[in-house]
This record gives structure tokens, C-alpha cells and sequence, in this order.
């Protein structure tokens, strides 16, 4: 077949042309289109006796659009990154002036204080890696390499103290801290200035305890760079939690105080100071520690280019709400494919918002003759290869509906159409059956976790 446009009503001129010699697939891709230009498309097909006469398409013309023209809206994200970006740059300037005034007024001070802080700071404990856990709040770091892992000299995983106690509200400061692994060079800056600030508040003396941790961590290893934080910090028994970074480099290249082991080895060197029946968090990271690499590897992947049916689940708990994921690609919702071409026109959208909530997208007709048959027809594909991978059974999608105040354009020409359940359903509450526990395929993430996970991979 002979695919030929232009934007006259006579071809004349051509804008470009396409010969389809496989036949296997019946659809091609027009590229290079500009929106609001009204495009006209005939085919003509070939066989032994040549070519024959063109056919005009139904309807004669398309115009490319994007949903964004139905409102006229701007993108709801507009400036904001550069709003941002000008406030942290204001914030930086006036804690560099603080710093410098401050730095100015300890220059003064004696040469053998501050001789005698740093031998004493040298040979302090905490600059060292903790062996084993006493009941408290711990950061490690895994750099893996291929089935490799960066360990200290005397063979364990580098970790050091951030607490000898730590309250059961942890859970805030932990998913501030994992926003740190956007920002590790910033480490001792915000060192310094929360110094300034910290007062009686608990919560700042905790964070800044952190900070500490992270900086001592990155002294140890001569590297800025701890890697992302694991989703979910590594509790046991015994009181101590574990709060695990990780990196996977590109080579193995010598750090401070750390050389290369194999995975396998290291887990059959360790001798366990707990019992089966309660092992210490140390112990638990070992053992699970291929897990954790798997998940590592599964959060980097991206999507390839389309648009894609989300499915949103949120569940509750005391203090904080988690997103349903698949495990095997855990950095977005659960999802389905709809099509390769991301972009939503416009009238595939005003259809869109014509759906009522009582209106069941895989009961509607797609046989009429209209331009947004084969949408209508993927997306009730969709509908019903999502309900199926999230154990639904289909008469339930007469209760979902799909967002209707925006496309989410992920990146990369990635977007994202959203089924939400029923109203009472979107979010699980405390003490509510949650089907997707047990269900191995399944992990329910921190939302701040979700979040940050889509920041790594779609910016």
C-alpha cells in the first residue's frame, strides 16, 4: 500500500508518503505533523497489474491535537521547577553569607584547639564501621557490582551508628532521610545550617543525627555518591532498625576502607549472633539481600514509550499511605499498555469527559462510526487486561472510572490514563480487607518511596 498526505484538499503539494510492503500490520505511523493543521490522507494499493486508484480516508481530514487544547488550560506543572529551583538558590546565598561571616569569627580561634579537636575526632569511635547492632538506629550502604559487593576490611557491610535509641515514630524521619539520595553533595551544607537551627525539637535533633551518619559513611568510603535508600527500613526483635542505601557501580574500583566480595561468599562467611527464630536486622539483610538487589534493578527499569492504563490503590495505615505496585516494576502504578503513540488528541479526550460514572467503559459500543472507534476498542482491551492482572473479576468495572481531570505525561513520552475504583475504595483503610497482600506480585510502597522512584526514572 501506497500512504501519501498533505495539507490540500488536491495532494498538491505531497507533505510525504509511506509504501507499506508488510503486510503482517496494517497501521503506519505519520510523523513530523504540526498541530491544528488539517491533514488529508488517501491510500492506494498494488498487485501484479500496478497501482491502483487512491482512496480517500474516513473521515477526509484529521487535525494532530492534544488533550490540552479542550481547556486551554496550561500545564499544571508549568514554572514550577524553575519557582523551585530560584527559591533553593535564594536559600543557599543567605546560609553561604551566614556561613562565611561564621567561618570568618572561628578563624580565630586557637591553633592548639582546634589541633587537639581534630586528633580527638580522628581516633573517636564513631568514625568507624559498627561490627555488630545494640538495640539502635543504623545506616548501611550496598555497592554491588555484577554479583560483587563492596565490603569492609574485615568483611562485613559497611554500616555505621545514627542512634543508640530510637522512638517508634521513626517512620517520618526515615522517608525524609530517603530524599537525601537526591542530594548527597548537599550533605554537608545541610549539616551546617541544620546545626544552626537545631533546637529542643526531637525530630531536628533526629534528622541531624542522620546527616552525621550519611557524612560519616561518605568520609569512610571517599565517595559522595550512598546510592537510593531501600524502600522500607530492616527492623528485628531486638530493637535496632536498619536503614539500607544502594549503588550499583560501573566497575570495581578501590574505595577507602572497603574491598570486593561475592555475594555467595559473604552470606556463607557470616556467622550469626542470633537465633533462627529471631534474627538481628544484620542478619535479616543478608539473608535477604538478593531480594533487595532484585528490587534495586527492577526500580531503575523505564517504560517504553506509549500510553499507558494505570490502576490507582492507595492503602492507609497510622501514619503514613502506600501506592499498590507490581513487584517486577515497582516505579509505577499497575498497568497495561493502551498503544505506542503516548499523545491524547483532543477528541479522544472531550469523549473522555463524556463518561459518566454510572457508564461502564467495557459494556459501551465501539461499532459506530466515529473517530474515536479504535480508541474506545483499545482502551475497553485495557480495561479488561488490567482487571485481570490485578485479580478483578470484569463485571467489577462498572464501578471504576477513569480520571478525568488530566493526562499524566510521566516523561519521555510516557503518559498515563487512571481507573480509579469505586469512590469508598480508592484507599484502604486501617482494619479493611486489603486483597492484595497476599498476593506475591504485589508491593504496597510509602507513597514519598512511589514518588521519588518516578523522579529517578522520568526526569
Amino acid at each position: 500500500f501506497l500512504v501519501e498526505w498533505s495539507s490540500s484538499e488536491d495532494f498538491s503539494p505531497l507533505a510525504g508518503e509511506i509504501i507499506m510492503d508488510n503486510l503482517e500490520s496494517l497501521r503506519c505511523t505519520i510523523t513530523g505533523l504540526r498541530t491544528g493543521q488539517r491533514y488529508y490522507v488517501h491510500v492506494s494499493a498494488y498487485n501484479m497489474r500496478g497501482w491502483g486508484p487512491p482512496r480517500k480516508s474516513t473521515p477526509e481530514y484529521a487535525s494532530p491535537s492534544n488533550w490540552k487544547d479542550c481547556s486551554g488550560r496550561e500545564p499544571r506543572h508549568r514554572g514550577h521547577t524553575e519557582a523551585l529551583e530560584r527559591l533553593l538558590q535564594q536559600v543557599r546565598a543567605a546560609h553561604q553569607h551566614y556561613n562565611c561571616r561564621e567561618s570568618s569569627k572561628l578563624q580565630n580561634a586557637g591553633r592548639k584547639q582546634s589541633v587537639s579537636r581534630s586528633l580527638k575526632h580522628l581516633f573517636h569511635s564513631s568514625n568507624k564501621f559498627v561490627k555488630t547492632l545494640k538495640r539502635g538506629l543504623y545506616l548501611s550502604v550496598i555497592f554491588f557490582y555484577k554479583d560483587n559487593l563492596l565490603v569492609t576490611n574485615e568483611d562485613q557491610i559497611p554500616i555505621v551508628e545514627i542512634d543508640d535509641s530510637h522512638s517508634s515514630s521513626v517512620m517520618q524521619d526515615f522517608l525524609w532521610f530517603a530524599k537525601l539520595s537526591c542530594m548527597w553533595d548537599d550533605i554537608r551544607w545541610l549539616r551546617q545550617n541544620m546545626s544552626v537551627s537545631v533546637s529542643s525539637s526531637t525530630a531536628l535533633q533526629a534528622r541531624q543525627k542522620m546527616l552525621s551518619a550519611a557524612a560519616q559513611l561518605q568520609n569512610l568510603l571517599g565517595t559522595h555518591n550512598l546510592g537510593r535508600v531501600f524502600y522500607e527500613p530492616i527492623k528485628d526483635r531486638h530493637g535496632n532498625m536498619l536503614i539500607v542505601t544502594i549503588r550499583e557501580v560501573e566497575s570495581l574500583y578501590s574505595f577507602f576502607n572497603g574491598k570486593w566480595m561475592q555475594v555467595s561468599k559473604l552470606q556463607s562467611q557470616r556467622k550469626s549472633l542470633s537465633t533462627p527464630e529471631e534474627p538481628t536486622a544484620l542478619d535479616i539483610l543478608l539473608i535477604t539481600i538478593q531480594d533487595i538487589l532484585s528490587y534495586h534493578k527492577r526500580s531503575q527499569q523505564r517504560l517504553p514509550p506509549g500510553l499507558y492504563l494505570g490502576y490507582l490503590k492507595l492503602c492507609s495505615s497510622v501514619d503514613q499511605i502506600k501506592v499498590l505496585v507490581l513487584q517486577k516494576l515497582p516505579n509505577v502504578l499497575c498497568h497495561v499498555k493502551i498503544r505506542d503513540n503516548s499523545n491524547v488528541s483532543k477528541d479522544e479526550w472531550e469523549w473522555i469527559q463524556t463518561l459518566s460514572g454510572s457508564e461502564s467503559v467495557e459494556s459501551m459500543d465501539h461499532t459506530s462510526d466515529c473517530p474515536t472507534q479504535l480508541f474506545l476498542y483499545e482502551l475497553q482491551m485495557a480495561v479488561k487486561a488490567l482487571l485481570k492482572q490485578i485479580n478483578l473479576p470484569l463485571h467489577q468495572a462498572k464501578h471504576f472510572r477513569l480520571y478525568t481531570q488530566e493526562v499524566l505525561e510521566l516523561g519521555h513520552n510516557v503518559s498515563f490514563l487512571l481507573l480509579l475504583p469505586a469512590s469508598d475504595d480508592v484507599c484502604t483503610a486501617p482494619g479493611q480487607n486489603n486483597p492484595y497482600t497476599p498476593h506475591s506480585r504485589f508491593l504496597n510502597l510509602p507513597l514519598q518511596m512511589f514518588e521519588l522512584g518516578i523522579v529517578a526514572c522520568f526526569t
